[in-house]
This record gives C-alpha cells, structure tokens and sequence, in this order.
C-alpha cells in the first residue's frame, strides 16, 4: 500500500448517503489502496459550493469528486471547475435525471431535499423494521408464519443483522435462533418451507466471534461450551440436522458481506417460491424481471 492518501469528495444537496454507498461499493474494488471519503452535504448555496471546491482544490491531484446535486447550475459548476483543475469526477445525479426526462417527456423539478417515496416506501420499510425488531431471535413464534423470510442458525451467525439489513429493503423478515437440545419451536415447521433459508458458519469464525462475545460479558459462555471449538463443530452438525428437517437451503455467512448475503437470501427464497407455485411479496416500489435478460442472437 503506498503512503498516497487518496480522498473522494461527495458533493450533495441533501445527506449525500447515496453517493456514500457508491463511494464504498467503488472504493472496494482497490483492496491494496486506502481512501477517505470527504462528505460536503447540503449544499445549498454557491457559497457552500465555493468553500467545497476549495477544499478539493487543495486534496488535488489524489482527491475524486462525486456529486449528487439536483440544481443544473451548482452541478454545471463542479463539472467546469473539475475539468479546468483535471480532477476526475462522476455526475452521478444528472445523467439519471436526464434519463428519466426522456422517458418521460418532461423536465425535472430540481426540488434538493425532496423525500423519496415517502407515502409507500417510507412505512413500508418502518413497518418491517418494527416487525423484525419485534421478532428477533424467534421472540414470537406465532408471528412467524407472517414473515416474508425466515432465517434459521447458529447464534451469531449474522441472523439478526441479516434480518434488520432485509426489512430495511422492506422484507418482513424473522430469525430463530437453532440450539443444541432444544427443539425449534413447533410453529417454524407451519411457515412454508419456501420461506426459510438456513446460516451457517465456518467454526473457528464462529468461535473468534462468540470469544468476543463472551468477554463483553464477563467470561459467561466459557463452561457451556459457547465458546469452545470442539463444541461448536458438535453444534454445527446437530443444527445441520435442523436444516434437513427443514429441507431449507444454507447459506455460508463466512466473510460475505452484509448485502451480498441479503441478495443472495431473497434470490433464493424467489427461486423456491416460484417453484412452489406462490411469490415472494414485493416492497412498495420494487419489481423483478418477469423474464430473464438474454442477448439476441
């Protein structure tokens, strides 16, 4: 890794969380190089552009500019003053917007800080998130049947972020913690099977977790075997056990990255649905390809 810091500058005038997530996604693909991420949120005036362009200015020739500004004028602004200092920039607001004119045969607003989709999007994600909270670690069996998706794991597997992570996409998504010895309760076998997706993980992960764990909470775990391999490997086979019964596929949670393992899950889960017959219900304002893609011949 070279000593270069290097700095991407998001220019936006709201959060900027979305150029945030593109920055993050990008920067990812340069393992060997470190970045900073500079955030010059709402930006609402010429002033505020100024003091932002100043600021790249001096990072420059190691600094990156994305920008999400709705205002043509602020965004035509950062454009000529990237191409007369030749810093490298993306527009990642404009070239949308400008697609979604001609589509549409009309003009945009160029309203900064409007909300997005609040009337269906918004409450139906708070609702999910709500409802997974509400349900974490199988604390409701009786609700389980009303969920979108149901994980199914070892402790610490990553089932309650996964499920928070998914109703954050709008799923209604629950998690049943998988214990040696004690039965899962009766009403996970009553959810559709197409509906459940077991987690797993490699042992020694799973121990470095639980050891961090166990010292968060003062040493308790360290005699029932939470937090001992050769336990845990026993553990692993009797919750794959569980998974057959299930007949649910398994995910492997092992260094897979949050989104990653959530798309995977709800392709799954669409997959087996449509096998079943049945459909995997959509949040408010996302629609799936009836039809694959495939190039002409």
């Amino acid at each position: 890794m070279t000593a270069e810091k290097l700095e991407i500058h998001v220019i936006a005038d709201s959060t900027g969380e979305s150029a945030v997530r593109i920055a993050r996604a990008a920067q990812a693909q340069f393992s060997t190089r470190q970045f900073t991420i500079v955030r010059h949120r709402k930006v609402a005036t010429t002033g505020a552009l100024m003091q932002a362009l100043e600021q790249i200015r001096a990072a420059a020739p190691h600094a990156a500019v994305l920008l999400t500004l709705v205002n043509e004028e602020r965004a035509e602004l950062v454009r000529n003053f990237c191409d007369d200092e030749s810093i490298p920039y993306a527009d990642l607001m404009t070239d949308a917007i400008t697609a979604l004119e001609k589509i549409s045969g009309e003009e945009a607003e160029q309203v900064p800080r409007r909300p997005l989709n609040v009337e269906a999007e918004y409450f139906v994600r708070m609702a999910a998130i709500d409802f997974a909270v509400r349900n974490d670690d199988g604390a409701l069996p009786q609700m389980l049947r009303e969920a979108d998706i149901c994980l199914v794991g070892p402790s610490r597997s990553g089932k309650t972020p996964l499920s928070i992570y998914l109703a954050y996409l709008g799923y209604k998504a629950v998690n049943v913690p998988l214990v040696p010895g004690i039965e899962p309760p009766p009403e996970l076998y009553e959810v559709d099977r197409w509906r459940i997706v077991g987690l797993t993980m490699d042992a020694e992960r799973l121990l470095k977790i639980r050891s961090q764990r166990v010292k968060g909470l003062g040493g308790f775990g360290t005699k029932d075997g939470y937090a001992d391999l050769a336990k845990i490997y026993d553990e692993l086979d009797e919750i794959a056990k569980v998974h057959r019964r299930l007949g649910c596929p398994i995910i492997d949670t092992t260094g897979i990255a949050l989104e990653e393992a959530a798309s995977r899950i709800i392709d799954i889960v669409d997959a087996r649905a449509e096998k079943a017959g049945s459909r995997l219900r959509r949040p408010a304002g996302i629609a799936r390809p009836k039809v694959a893609w495939s190039p002409l011949p």
